[in-house]
């Protein structure tokens, strides 16, 4: 989860967010490199004490200015694209959950358990128990196997609202009316925390996302335990 003066991203707990992760840097080294250059530009021209009012033009640097910026900008679109398309993968999912938004709660229903469904609301900060996060914390998780294909079926019942973990990264809105899909795959066990990302009224603050990876053995007790209470 994010930390108190953090700059950064969260972790990456997902394939995808290590691609992402791995292309903000590399862009983030050509935005650099060019406002070097840039200030460089700026410094020598405004302190040279050099000037020749006969040159009009220049073939050679306009042929740099015109090339070099077409080189930068395809070597931010070939990656952009290939993790664009990784994105929009979801190749034999192991489970499928459809997340429908509230004002303002989310609720989840595992369509390959047809019986386990649940609402999702935020714990009260006068509830929280030692070590749960304020603002963070749901009275259910939603519980998926780690290292499993998982599909994501996020609408809204009302509003407009948007499922977000940025540790997974995933960013999916939720449109009444309209199923959206997504997918991901937690690298590891853990307590991921996300939160709608769609402004949805006067709670839109008050309706975290909570997501629990577990070995697959221990999903398959918590399912029975879900298929036992109903």
């Amino acid at each position: 989860m994010a930390q108190p003066l953090m700059l950064g991203f969260q972790d990456a707990a997902s394939p995808v967010m290590e691609e992402l992760i791995h292309f903000h840097d590399h862009t983030l080294m050509i935005v650099f490199l060019i406002s070097t250059l840039v200030l460089y530009i700026i410094i020598t021209t405004v302190s040279t004490k050099l000037t020749n009012k006969y040159i009009l033009d220049s073939q050679e640097i306009e042929i740099v200015w015109t090339i070099l910026p077409a080189v930068i900008l395809i070597l931010i679109a070939l990656p952009s694209l290939r993790i664009l398309y990784l994105m929009d993968e979801v190749n034999d999912p192991h489970l499928t959950v459809k997340a429908i938004g509230h004002q303002w709660y989310w609720s989840y229903e595992y369509t390959d358990y047809q019986d386990i469904s649940f609402d999702s609301y935020m714990i009260p900060t006068q509830d929280l128990a030692p070590g749960q996060f304020r603002l963070l914390e749901t009275d259910h998780r939603m519980v998926v196997p780690m290292e499993s294909p998982i599909r994501m079926l996020v609408t809204a019942e009302d509003v407009l609202h948007s499922w977000a973990v940025p540790a997974l990264g995933v960013k999916t809105d939720a449109i009444p009316g309209r199923l959206n899909q997504t997918a991901f795959i937690t690298a590891r066990p853990g307590i991921y925390y996300g939160q709608c990302s769609e402004i949805c009224g006067a709670n839109h603050s008050f309706m975290p996302i909570v997501v629990e990876a577990i070995p697959l053995e221990f999903f398959e007790n918590w399912s029975s335990m879900m298929l036992e209470d109903i």
